[in-house]
């Protein structure tokens, strides 16, 4: 996929998780609010965190299977 894919994504899972950390933290559910607001800074496009391809693939196979279970 081109480059321009994966900033794009960055972006989009940037604000959903924003907006879920968002939501939690007015529901006052601090787990998920730190959960979500981690997974933001985790995926935002502006300073990037090199983990390597493998670690990232483990990392988007766990959290794809998180968004599914909930």
């Amino acid at each position: 996929m081109p480059y321009g894919y994966y900033q794009l994504v960055r972006f989009v899972a940037t604000a959903v998780f924003g907006l879920y950390a968002y939501h939690f933290y007015e529901q006052e559910n601090k787990l998920l609010f730190v959960l979500y607001l981690s997974l933001a800074l985790l995926f935002q496009p502006f300073m990037k965190i090199t983990l390597g391809r493998t670690i990232w693939n483990i990392v988007d196979v766990i959290i794809a299977a998180w968004l599914l279970f909930n």
